[in-house]
């Protein structure tokens, strides 16, 4: 009771809601026209702008009435952002708005595409707003689809805010709308996931909730973390321009934009932006975007785990119920009272049934003094009520620095050498230069 009054009192008055959405609207409809019309002129003026279509696709019938759900975006354009609980919240989806239409307008123009098929003449309702579409649009603003980027926004938004059966009717509604690019031969199915793609990116920029990824980045003055940022910018570069040069010959060869993304969120987090990259919560859980977007990266800190711990133990027993690990399955974490999970890529496994803490640390990096204290001061805090599992991707380093700042701080181990000394002792590789010397300052 005293949450939800709390909550009420913190509202904003909802006419000041209104107002900056409907000065953002002010700004994102003309902008919108004026900047998508631009690309389509600057395209009917080229003479070399060519197509990506795939044999199947002209399987895909017409279905003129599917014109209906395709317009209907429009009203969930202005509703979206009428219809938020802060101005914060406007500012956020405005951003987001904003960012796929500038990625995607940036796209039309340095790559245009144009759609290969003639639509057949319709009459009635449909015919009518077939005529209103094409007094603006021409068929060459591609790939990545706009529509489906902000269909992304504009799903996620409304997802969050409906319940009960409106929640299926909604999306059953955006399949709709997806599906509509198509059977309006209005786009052609590249233009699709590489629109999911722009709209995932656009949701991961400005999330609904928690720190922007950008805000207070700046770049690290630490040698290592620069070394790896350019490692990771390195790979993005390499499947960026694989992507480029493999479209020449093969359309599928575009999938590695996704890699390429996912390996520059990654280098941005370590070029000083750290570990909120990952959007990670307290308890575990990253948000949809994080998953959707950096899961090439996921899937291949997976692998590395597996063949880096496949001939160790899962977790070994340091002192006192605390024990240290990888990270664990979902059966595996359900063994032990408390989780403490220190990977800020990898997530929590949606089965775990126990309790759990996260404090996502950057691999390969030393956390903060700060947060390597509070890791450790929640460790002992969450011993004394039952096992605890202290766990990172491999369980070589983070995990280790944690656990060895428990030790010395709780007076297990006298100073940092011997806490290392334990940890050794447990038969697990562990690598503690950089953690034993802070725990130790």
């Amino acid at each position: 009771m005293a949450s939800s009054l709390a909550s009420t009192v913190r509202a904003e008055p909802y006419g000041r809601v209104v107002v900056r959405a409907a000065l953002w609207l002010a700004f994102l409809a003309p902008f919108f026209y004026l900047s998508y019309g631009f690309a389509n002129w600057l395209s009917s003026r080229r003479d070399d702008v060519g197509s990506i279509v795939f044999a199947w696709e002209h399987s895909i019938p017409f279905l003129a009435w599917t014109i209906v759900p395709y317009w209907s975006i429009n009203l969930f354009y202005g509703l979206s952002l009428l219809l938020n609980d802060s101005r914060q919240g406007v500012d956020r989806l405005a951003g987001r708005y904003l960012t796929a239409q500038i990625v995607a307008v940036a796209c039309f123009i340095l790559f245009p595409l144009t759609l290969t098929f003639v639509r057949p003449a319709t009459s009635g309702l449909p015919g009518f707003l077939f005529a209103v579409l094409g007094g603006f649009d021409k068929p060459f603003n591609q790939a990545p689809s706009l529509h489906i980027a902000l269909l992304v926004i504009i799903w996620d938004h409304w997802r969050h805010r409906l319940g009960g059966l409106l929640l299926p009717l909604w999306h059953g509604w955006c399949f709709l709308i997806g599906a509509s690019v198509l059977t309006t031969w209005q786009h052609h199915f590249i233009d699709i996931p590489t629109g999911a793609l722009l709209g995932f990116f656009a949701l991961w920029l400005f999330p609904r909730a928690g720190e922007l990824p950008f805000s207070g980045a700046r770049l690290t003055s630490d040698t290592k973390a620069r070394r790896l940022a350019l490692f990771y910018a390195l790979g993005a570069v390499l499947a960026l321009g694989g992507a480029a040069l493999g479209a020449f010959f093969f359309a599928t060869a575009l999938i590695l934009l996704w890699p390429a993304l996912a390996l520059a969120i990654v280098a941005f987090g370590y070029a000083g932006a750290g570990a909120k990259v990952f959007q990670k919560t307290a308890e575990g859980h990253v948000s949809l975007a994080s998953r959707v977007l950096l899961w090439p990266y996921r899937l291949g800190a997976g692998v590395n785990a597996a063949i880096w711990t496949r001939k160790l133990p899962p977790f070994v027993a340091v002192s006192d119920g605390v024990f240290l690990g990888r990270f664990p399955t979902a059966s595996e974490a359900s063994g032990f009272g408390t989780v403490i999970d220190l990977a800020a890529e990898l997530e929590k496994p949606a089965a775990a049934d126990c309790r759990w803490i996260s404090f996502p640390m950057i691999d390969l990096l030393p956390p903060p003094v700060t947060m390597l204290e509070q890791a450790a001061s929640a460790l002992e805090s969450a011993r004394r009520g039952g096992t605890v599992l202290v766990c990172c991707a491999l369980g070589f380093q983070r995990s280790a620095g944690v656990v060895a700042e428990w030790l010395v701080a709780t007076g297990r181990a006298g100073t940092p050498k011997l806490a290392r000394e334990m940890l050794m002792a447990t038969g697990r590789p562990v690598h503690l230069a950089e953690a034993a010397e802070q725990a130790a300052s």
